[in-house]
């Protein structure tokens, strides 16, 4: 088959210091709007430089990986918050704002990208990837009980709307000519960890193979919307990247065959990039008509990888996987919220050079 892409990276780049400081100073809506406008345009032009065929605009635009949902829907207490990060230290869930309670029926207002796409369809160089967040992210974090039950009666009616939502907004994207449209789905890590496992069933009061099988349900109904109009679909899986921190662990295993029979998927992303992933022998059960992006680069630590042995790895993997339907990538963005992970912009350019060199290496 034919693999489009095989240099590719997850979507979200580090946010210039100036660029952090206007909004925290809480500079004017259309002198931040240029702001981003410029660094947009920085970093399309540097992921031309570097040889990359699809494009993004490095979430720059966003609070974090979610924030275009709940800034375009309705219905988000934003100051509230409940548990839900993992403090490996601790050993204990500890809060995080960053999305808020859900308090009120949910009401889209406005497109999720209407700040991105507009931009990107009339300056990216290439092919446009879009980055959305899966629906399954929200019932966890967003749902508080003696709040949220008030109007949603348990997280599934919640997640079900939010898809309602998101089907609208997938199946304009591809109907705008968006030709590769991911979808981001951290939650999927929560079935392969023996705490959160237990955690779904002590916070969510749901069996977690229930709750697996309706998360996949959930994310095809968005990911049909576009495959009807034939843009490429993805879905990448992380174990957490906040601040360079993670919240779960564990391999593929225990949900390989499941997650990648029945995900309508044309590219899954996966991390890889520490002894937390696992094997790659999970990828035996990957159906050989899709294409796997290996995240071998860290984005959470400055530490260069050295080319050898990213391409050694590629190697092995390829043991379980047909070479030809890999790509490679980092394992996840470098700045899943706006503040960003802990390594520098040169770091990082540094790294998806080592993406683009890895993929000529392998694939030529």
């Amino acid at each position: 088959m034919s693999v489009q892409y095989r240099a590719d990276h997850i979507g979200s780049l580090l946010r210039p210091a100036d660029l952090l400081a206007a909004r925290v100073n809480g500079t004017n809506s259309s002198r931040l709007r240029s702001m981003e406008d410029q660094y947009v345009l920085k970093v399309l032009a540097k992921q031309r430089e570097l040889g990359f065929q699809v494009f993004t605009d490095g979430e720059l635009r966003r609070r974090n990986f979610m924030s275009e949902l709940t800034d375009a829907v309705d219905g988000f207490d934003v100051e509230d918050s409940i548990a839900r990060d993992w403090d490996a230290a601790q050993e204990k869930p500890k809060v995080a704002s960053v999305t808020g309670i859900v308090n009120r029926k949910l009401k889209r207002m406005h497109p999720l990208t209407e700040r991105e796409l507009p931009f990107l369809k009339l300056h990216s160089p290439g092919d446009i990837k879009i980055l959305l967040p899966s629906p399954t992210q929200f019932p966890a974090i967003a749902f508080k009980r003696g709040v949220t039950d008030k109007v949603y009666r348990d997280h599934s009616a919640l997640l079900w709307d939010i898809v309602e939502i998101m089907k609208q907004d997938v199946a304009q994207l591809a109907a705008e000519g968006v030709k590769y449209i991911q979808m981001d789905a951290p939650r999927y890590s929560y079935y392969l960890d023996p705490k959160w496992r237990a955690w779904i069933k002590q916070e969510m009061n749901q069996d977690p193979e229930e709750a697996l099988d309706e998360a996949i349900a959930a994310d095809n109904a968005c990911l049909d919307a576009a495959r009807r109009r034939g843009a490429t679909v993805a879905i990448h899986l992380c174990r957490g990247n906040n601040r360079s921190h993670w919240y779960a662990e564990g391999g593929y295993d225990a949900i390989a065959e499941k997650l990648f029979h029945s995900l309508r998927v044309d590219r899954f992303l996966l991390e890889y990039d520490d002894e937390r992933a696992g094997t790659f022998e999970p990828l035996r059960l990957l159906p050989k008509e899709k294409v796997v992006v290996l995240g071998l680069i860290s984005t959470k630590t400055p530490r260069l990888e050295k080319s050898e042995e990213v391409v050694r790895r590629i190697k092995e993997a390829a043991k379980y996987f047909p070479l030809e339907n890999m790509a490679v990538s980092p394992q996840c963005g470098f700045a899943s919220t706006a503040e960003g992970n802990l390594l520098s912009e040169d770091d990082q350019w540094a790294k998806l050079k080592l993406v683009i060199d890895v993929a000529r290496r392998v694939w030529h």
